[in-house]
């Protein structure tokens, strides 16, 4: 959950120049209170994800509505309602695969403990794109379903404890 989220970045390095989106299960009544929160926590700047707005180095962003946070053609987030049939809102699989469809380049992407399977389909299509893929690990969730998901599909190339990930992460991604 949000502690899990805060316990990634904050080890990150102070002058991370990578664009970082935190998709978290979370009504929209709760997402700003959750990227102050975070913001606080961590001691970097933490913004609600606003409609249109193109992720940039530097940034990190919370999806805050009860509607999908997608990365369209055109780079930019847009919050839609499709698919509706998908429960968790917003969904970790959709966003993912937004991102494995429209970002041109590979990076790296983490899914933590959470309930359900949402995100281990997303994280796969990302993985097959050449993403590194991380998948937290049993003992250091709350809550093993959604990282287990994504272990058991082959989707993580790393499971790690949360501890480790901001490490990895800098190191794959340069910074």
């Amino acid at each position: 959950g949000p502690k899990a989220v805060a316990d990634l970045l904050l080890p990150l390095p102070h002058d991370w120049n990578v664009a970082t989106v935190v998709v978290q299960h979370v009504d929209v009544a709760f997402a700003p209170g959750l990227a102050k929160w975070l913001g606080d926590r961590t001691g970097r700047p933490v913004r609600v994800a606003e409609h249109g707005q193109q992720p940039v180095a530097g940034d990190v962003l919370v999806a805050g509505t009860n509607d999908h946070l997608v990365l369209s053609k055109s780079r930019t987030l847009e919050y839609r309602e499709e698919p509706r049939e998908v429960f968790f809102r917003p969904s970790v699989d959709v966003f993912f695969e937004s991102v494995a469809e429209h970002w041109p380049e590979t990076g790296a992407a983490v899914l933590l403990t959470g309930m359900g399977r949402d995100g281990a389909r997303g994280l796969l299509k990302l993985r097959s794109r050449g993403w590194h893929t991380i998948a937290q690990d049993e003992a250091t969730s709350v809550v093993w379903s959604m990282p287990k998901a994504a272990v058991d599909s082959g989707a993580a190339c790393e499971v790690l404890p949360i501890d480790r990930m901001a490490r990895v992460v800098a190191a794959r991604l340069g910074t």
